[in-house]
């Protein structure tokens, strides 16, 4: 979702942008990232491949750590010889929920769950190999090429209901759309570091569902549960909303415009521009790591097998989408 988001606004600002998909390029591929970056010399590398399935990273730490922490080294450091700028997408999921109010960029981190761990281990293998990266931490992504919250709540809500969702989990809902025009911006700046760029406003996934369904105009009934009687592997912050304590931070527009925005592109499906290749004399600015495709079917296969339960699917992340 984010990355192809990404591609579309940077393209759409004059970037000359190259997309790779997880056949053109696997960032657990030392050697091969680095081949392929020094041989496109960008002048910014956004990184949007990840491991996002929440709840399978719990017994599959490791191969999460593989992507999340020890592929966006390997990612940095190439863009680091080639002189690039880069961009690694993190997650609220790097705090514990226990604060009772947002947090800021200086706020310590403590991840309860193994996802959070490995984006967080992402979070400093990038830090740690160049100082010119820019760390975003974002939450509760939805959008156009995925699975999501909004498709699987209007799709229980369309088949009668009643839509059973957590009202103890509040976080940031937010568009990939938005955060893709953010990330663009944030590019063309100097300002490395951590950031925190999500939705403005906060929400419960209960209060995010009825705003689903009142925008959608979806009739049906949604009966409020708690976490601990979901059936979830992984551990979940109870409040992870997110804010800046930058001076000048790139803000987003609310989470509710962030629906209006997504329920009208999804009335009126425009064709998605195709990603492009130049050749490797043509002027470069950001390459796009898009979500490898292996992923992308174990997410969704995820999301089917959670969509009575209103619980975290893997496309709701992040980041990485």
């Amino acid at each position: 979702m984010l990355g192809r988001d990404v591609v579309t606004v940077a393209d759409s600002t004059g970037h000359d942008v190259v997309a790779l998909s997880h056949d053109d390029l696997d960032i657990t591929d030392p050697g091969w990232v680095e081949r392929t970056i020094l041989r496109e010399q960008p002048g910014a590398v956004i990184n949007c491949a990840a491991w996002t399935a929440v709840d399978d990273a719990e017994a599959h730490e490791h191969e999460a750590s593989l992507v999340n922490a020890e592929g966006a080294g390997f990612v940095a450091d190439a863009a680091a010889k080639a002189g690039a700028k880069v961009v690694y997408i993190s997650t609220d999921y790097v705090f514990d929920g226990a604060k009772g109010r947002p947090y800021t960029e200086s706020d310590e981190t403590n991840p309860v769950n193994a996802y959070g761990r490995t984006k967080l281990a992402g979070e400093r293998a990038t830090a740690l190999v160049t100082r010119q990266s820019f760390i975003v931490r974002t939450s509760w992504l939805f959008g156009s090429n995925g699975a999501n919250f909004v498709e699987t709540m209007l799709r229980l809500g369309k088949g009668g209901g009643p839509v059973v969702v957590v009202h103890d989990q509040i976080g940031c809902p937010t568009y990939t759309g938005h955060l893709a025009a953010g990330l663009v911006r944030l590019i063309d700046t100097s300002a490395f570091g951590v950031h925190h760029m999500s939705s403005r406003g906060s929400c419960s996934r209960y209060e995010w569902a009825m705003e689903i369904f009142r925008q959608s105009g979806v009739v049906t009934r949604v009966l409020a549960t708690t976490r601990d009687m979901m059936d979830d592997r992984a551990e979940r912050p109870a409040q992870s909303v997110l804010t800046s304590g930058r001076e000048a931070p790139i803000t987003l527009p609310e989470w509710q415009r962030g629906v209006a925005d997504y329920l009208a592109r999804r009335e009126q499906p425009g064709e998605q521009p195709k990603p492009r290749k130049q050749p490797a004399s043509a002027r470069r600015q950001p390459v796009l790591e898009l979500r490898p495709k292996q992923q992308e079917d174990e997410e969704e296969h995820e999301a089917a097998a959670k969509e009575g339960a209103g619980g975290e699917t893997p496309a709701e992340e992040e980041d990485e989408s």
